[in-house]
């Protein structure tokens, strides 16, 4: 089976949950093209990167696409499956082979089920949610391509608000989320503190987007970012299935709640009961403390 590897940059550089596809092709045997796309300027990204793709893959006779389950990775997936008449999957987080097709294994309903399902059409299109493989150490480089113009359906004709502050949460080894908790924005602003401390990046909650103490970029759960970090704080955030889905897979996880039956201690390495307020300063003076 030959896959198409989707490389999404940042900033010129792979992000590092595209760069776990490599193992993932492997694993089923696969053999990997790797590509990323160049931008263009008056062209949706998504319908850009599409576009290239679907071409790329039907030059390669690729039987499998797998792109990073990302806000872009997501969009993308349904409109290369769409060009091509594949099948598509999103946010999977295994990939196999059976009986010459490829199976995936995705979670539902928050995280709560797994369902699995056999992808029959071809080429099958799949993201994957990061941290569900590991990065290789030397991964191929990837050659980059364009879009031919014919291929692009979209046009940007007008730009009426720039989108807000982009925050790349898939990659960070340590975030730190705020949730209603918090109380207010100013109160907020201590979890800002306690990430930069500790080197992190700041995420929220879906009620804490809603009252405006931060971007939607910073959004981790359901309908926001999927992440993985190496260390994950939760201040204020009771834990509803929506945000948990979002970083359960997250290697050691740190909740503060006043609550002590607040359903995010269930999946807490360490929980902390108490006022967050009044934790998050003594918490930052301790990691300023440890690092001067």
């Amino acid at each position: 089976m030959k896959a198409l590897i989707f490389i999404e940059t940042k900033d010129g550089s792979p992000i590092g949950t595209s760069l776990e596809l490599f193992t993932a092709a492997k694993e089923i045997g696969a053999e990997a093209v790797a590509v990323s796309v160049n931008g263009k300027e008056g062209v949706l990204e998504e319908d850009l990167v599409a576009a290239a793709l679907a071409d790329k893959a039907k030059a390669e006779n690729a039987e499998l696409i797998l792109l990073s389950a990302t806000t872009l990775g997501k969009l993308v997936t349904g409109r290369v499956a769409g060009r091509l008449g594949g099948g598509s999957v999103n946010d999977v987080i295994s990939v196999a082979v059976e009986d010459g097709k490829v199976a995936v294994i995705r979670p539902v309903y928050g995280g709560t089920i797994r369902e699995k399902i056999v992808v029959q059409a071809s080429p099958a299109v799949i993201s994957v949610r990061g941290g569900s493989y590991e990065a290789p150490e030397d991964a191929p480089a990837a050659e980059t391509i364009d879009a031919a113009d014919g291929d692009i359906r979209t046009k940007v004709v007008e730009l009426i608000e720039e989108a807000g502050e982009a925050v790349n949460l898939e990659d960070a080894a340590i975030i730190v989320t705020g949730g209603r908790g918090m109380g207010d924005e100013e109160n907020f602003q201590l979890c800002a503190q306690l990430a930069e401390a500790l080197g992190g990046v700041v995420g929220a909650t879906r009620p804490a987007i809603e009252n405006n103490w931060i971007g939607r970029s910073h959004q981790v759960g359901q309908s926001g970012k999927i992440v993985n970090p190496d260390l994950y704080i939760a201040c204020g955030v009771s834990g509803a299935t929506q945000h948990v889905s979002g970083m359960m897979g997250s290697k050691y996880i740190i909740a503060i709640n006043k609550d002590e039956d607040a359903p995010i201690f269930s999946i807490a390495d360490i929980g902390i009961v108490g006022d967050v307020k009044q934790i998050l300063p003594l918490m930052i003076e301790e990691v300023n403390k440890r690092k001067a």
